[in-house]
């Protein structure tokens, strides 16, 4: 809102009046010499014989904030606010006593100089006010300095020779004002509105999660943000060991921030939630000048990505050109200035998406550049987006940036995930299919904690997204055999992604996917040879280098440095988590493609050599996927008789497990060479022993995809099946476990509770415990998120409780009737008045403790019929239970189940 609008609304006949009150009226009383006036002589607060206190000052310009606002015919600010602008236009009004000029220089200077005057000597008026009632202040003070002046040049006592013509254009200023404003709106008025178009376009704008490079006739390919967001972790200070945080909660405490991911760990996401949670904000919550609770409160979000602004333009572009240069529809319609305001303001939310889509010499002007908004803008919010080895590390720390790394998704954020996914397909698809799409979701995610190479493939958005499109379109159904699922998921990262982004690559090295492919296999099967998970870059370029000659097109592009550098940046398999120190992104990966290259170069020899060895056990299996039937029943025949030939059982046992574990990789098999390795499948599994658990266990998460359910095993093989799984623990043991919630053997069922602490306490309760048949069974509770489960569960019959857990958490988790046994410390609580909320409560058992415990607070118990302890401990307050059995049981040590 700027002076000129509110002053022409503002007639003079309604503002004299009140400006006239800031003065003394002329006359014998006033003192007055003809000729030019000190102003702070004329003013009506000072001296003696004042007549305007400080009340009416603050009163008047009170009536003067309400009637310009109610002139501009517009509510710039909340009714709450408009009293602080009153106050602040009273103090600076005071100051009018303090200036040291007279009324003809004041109308020299003009109304707008006088308010500077006015406001720098009360520099602090505007503190608590926010932008909006800033703009408000000023537009008031500018009005009100306006008339001053024009009353100035009306008094008597004025010197008329000296300012006729400044008297002229003040009239004239004032009459024509109001005709200018007839026909324009206030620059306040136009970014007010202007900002609501621009909230609502980036709320529909980003408000969709695109997935790029599914080509699936069944996949969706979009779907709502407020749905697919989910909410990740990511590591402070780089690849360092300090505690991850909430990516979303990174601004709490910093302004400025770096954020480094690998190809599909959700940067980008990030990017859109930013900018569609901050658009939606309510933009009446920003203070200037203060911090709001939420940081995103208020701002105005300006999403940049960089392939875009440098798309066709060789500099990066300034302020004004933000929305022009990244594809902004709306940056026609802007007000002109309007970015520039917004950032002066400290308003802004910049979001600068993919440093490493530039060209390595475009990063370093955009690193220039950002050096140069910051110094202009710093006190905004910054976002800045890159691949791990596209910067260096401290690339903006002089610019006191801090560096994040978004870290792999958890095993809940995948169920999470995959619940989200078919959540969102649900919402484009008829009611028939979206029955479908259920059973869909809960065998995926049965698959995803049960096939470990699953579980290490999903590990960010992009990859997940894969997943669950792939199971989509083949109908619930995944391959056997992965050959499929990472063939499509090398497709996306090394070619389509791109491609159907519109990329260009930023070092102008152009590569179709087949290249491509062939010299990561030849990387990868020397990460695999060397026996190492990473690589010194120097090293890595030299493989590169010595693969160039058979890859023609590559080599036409560029040496080995080049292209190497190329696949670090564009590939999305590699990176360089520290300088100099070359890994794949996904292991998996790299023994896909190792595996693809040995059996190219026919080096199935080596591979039965180093099977034994941990680290080959998935090259083995994806060398099985690539190779054709001849080759792949000759391999997995030579596991076999390896393993009968093997001078150890250990070494039997794990050739043997291995070409189990491989069987399923093979898309087509001769049915004797199948018979022969399901001949290894019967003599290992299921285990009979302690000591065959001891032997799968030793292999690790490759036994659980060839456990059985209970269905047709004994009962020692059904608990030897489940003791593999628990040792050998993690998500996708759970759903295995599962499997054996209902058997009869209550040591089976009892194993299953007393489990729980060797698993994700959530997880573990939903899928294992939530329907264990539990008769008979007790559940031990160590941690108070434990209890939260088990209330969530619906609580249960028998519980023992661990030492420290808190007597409130208690009683709210153990109110209601299902509680009947429990067992727990004597010196768990000083009270046991608690426990009144287990109404069915028969039996108390408490376990050794050296102090005393007093039973008197459990008089009168409505349930209560039996209370045992150990011999040695010391029990006050047993003549209080009057109908309560009371016994000493020996086994009460504290400590043992």
């Amino acid at each position: 809102m700027d002076a000129g609008f509110v002053a022409g609304r503002l007639a003079s006949a309604v503002a004299a009046p009140l400006v006239k009150k800031l003065f003394v009226q002329e006359g014998a009383g006033a003192g007055l010499a003809p000729g030019a006036a000190r102003i702070s002589s004329l003013v009506s607060f000072r001296g003696e014989k004042s007549s305007l206190t400080r009340a009416d000052l603050e009163k008047l310009a009170a009536d003067l904030v309400q009637r310009i606002v109610a002139a501009a015919g517009e509510r710039p600010v909340e009714d709450s606010e408009l009293s602080a602008v009153a106050f602040a236009v009273a103090n600076t009004l005071h100051c009018l006593g303090d200036l040291d000029m007279d009324d003809v220089q004041a109308v020299g200077l003009g109304h707008l100089a006088l308010a500077r005057n006015l406001k720098a000597a009360d520099p602090r008026a505007t503190h608590t006010l926010s932008a909006s009632g800033t703009l408000l202040y000023d537009s008031v003070m500018e009005t009100a300095c306006l008339h001053i002046l024009h009353f100035f040049t009306q008094r008597s006592t004025f010197v008329p020779r000296t300012v006729v013509e400044q008297s002229r254009l003040l009239t004239e200023t004032v009459a024509k004002v109001d005709q200018l404003l007839e026909r324009s709106r206030s620059p306040f008025t136009q970014d007010v509105e202007f900002e609501t178009r621009y909230r609502a376009y980036i709320a529909r704008r980003y408000g969709m999660l695109m997935i790029y490079g599914i080509d699936l006739s069944n996949a969706l390919d979009q779907w709502p943000l407020d749905t697919a967001y989910l909410s990740l972790q990511a590591a402070v200070g780089g690849y360092s060991t300090q505690a991850p945080i909430p990516v979303e909660d990174a601004f709490a405490s910093r302004s400025r921030i770096l954020l480094r991911g690998v190809a599909g760990s959700g940067k980008t996401t990030l990017v859109q939630w930013l900018a569609v949670t901050t658009a939606q904000q309510n933009p009446g919550t920003f203070r200037d000048g203060g911090a709001a609770l939420d940081p995103l409160a208020g701002r105005i979000p300006l999403v940049l990505p960089i392939r875009t602004l440098t798309r066709h333009d060789a500099e990066l572009p300034t302020p004004d050109g933000f929305l022009r240069h990244s594809n902004n529809p709306l940056a026609a319609a802007q007000p002109p200035g309007w970015v520039d305001r917004v950032l002066l303001a400290n308003r802004a939310l910049i979001l600068v998406d993919g440093i490493d889509e530039a060209p390595e010499v475009v990063r370093e002007r955009a690193r220039s550049w950002l050096h140069e908004l910051l110094s202009t803008y710093e006190d905004n919010l910054w976002l800045v987006t890159s691949r791990p080895s596209a910067v260096r590390d401290g690339w903006l720390t002089s610019m006191k940036f801090s560096e994040l790394s978004l870290a792999p998704m958890r095993g809940d954020d995948v169920t999470t995930f995959i619940r989200r996914w078919h959540k969102a397909a649900r919402s484009t698809v008829r009611p028939d299919d979206a029955e479908q799409l259920d059973a869909y979701e809960s065998s995926l995610i049965v698959a995803v904690r049960t096939k470990h190479d699953l579980a290490r493939l999903a590990t960010n958005p992009l990859m997940c997204g894969l997943i669950c499109a792939l199971h989509c379109d083949r109908r619930g159904y995944l391959p056997h055999a992965r050959k499929e699922l990472y063939s499509a998921a090398l497709s996306l990262l090394l070619s389509r992604r791109d491609r159907e982004r519109d990329m260009r690559p930023p070092d102008g090295i152009e590569l179709s996917e087949e290249p491509k492919v062939r010299l990561l296999q030849r990387l990868a099967y020397k990460f695999i040879l060397n026996g190492k998970a990473e690589l010194d870059r120097r090293h890595a370029e030299r493989i590169v280098s010595d693969a160039l000659p058979g890859v023609p097109v590559a080599a036409a592009q560029g040496g080995g440095q080049e292209i190497f550098r190329h696949l670090l940046l564009r590939s999305g398999l590699l990176r360089e988590p520290s300088e100099g120190t070359i890994d794949f992104i996904h292991r998996t990966f790299q023994d896909y493609l190792g595996a693809k290259a040995a059996v190219e170069e026919g080096d199935t020899a080596l591979l039965l050599l180093r099977a034994q060895e941990p680290q080959w056990e998935d090259v083995v299996r994806m060398a099985v996927a690539h190779a054709r039937p001849k080759e792949c029943a000759e391999f997995l025949l030579s596991l076999v008789r390896s393993g009968d030939t093997a001078m150890s059982t250990g070494r039997r046992k794990h050739l043997h497990l291995l070409a189990v574990a491989a069987l399923e990789y093979a898309t087509e098999l001769d049915p004797n060479v199948r018979a022969e390795v399901e001949r290894c499948a019967r003599n290992l599994i299921p285990p009979r022993t302690p000591s065959d658990v001891s032997d799968l266990v030793d292999f690790g998460g490759v036994v659980l995809e060839q456990l059985p359910g209970p269905d047709r095993l004994s009962s020692e093989e059904a608990r030897c099946t489940v003791q593999t799984a628990v040792a050998i623990g993690g998500d996708a043991a759970i759903p295995l476990l599962a499997l054996y919630q209902r058997v009869p053997d209550l040591r089976i069922r009892q194993l299953l509770a007393s489990s729980w602490p060797r698993f994700a306490t959530r997880a573990y309760a939903e899928g294992v415990l939530a329907d264990l048949d539990d008769d008979g069974v007790r559940f031990t509770v160590t941690t108070t998120d434990e209890l939260a489960a088990l209330r969530d569960l619906g609580g249960r019959a028998r519980v023992r409780l661990h030492p420290g857990l808190p007597a409130p958490v208690l009683a709210l988790a153990l109110t209601g009737e299902a509680l009947t046994e429990l067992r727990a410390p004597a010196d768990l609580s000083a009270t046991w008045e608690w426990l009144r909320s287990a109404t069915r409560l028969a039996t108390l058992e408490l376990e050794h403790a050296d102090s005393p415990v007093d039973v008197s607070t459990l008089a009168g118990h409505p349930g209560l019929r039996l209370l045992r302890v150990h011999p040695e401990q010391t029990v006050l307050g047993l003549d209080s239970l009057n109908g309560v059995d009371f016994a000493y049981e020996a086994g009460l040590e504290q400590g043992r189940g």
